[in-house]
């Protein structure tokens, strides 16, 4: 009985760690997005461009263009 509450609070610690360590990684971690953005060529590129599909008024689809 003694082995498997061992057992079973070692689990727990290691599993503990784990998600410790994965959400200090989450919170640490910059995204691409984020420091392209702040160079400032990408994220002007993409303000100045004009938005390729403007939603209709009740938002759901994005209707085509027949040529």
């Amino acid at each position: 009985m003694k082995f498997e509450t061992l057992l079973l609070r070692s689990l727990f610690v290691a599993c503990l760690l784990v998600c410790g360590l994965i959400l200090g990684a989450m919170i640490n971690s910059r995204s691409t997005a984020v420091s392209l953005a702040s160079h400032g060529s990408f994220g002007t590129l993409l303000l100045a461009a004009p938005a390729s599909c403007t939603l209709p008024p009740d938002g759901v689809v994005c209707p085509r263009r027949e040529s």
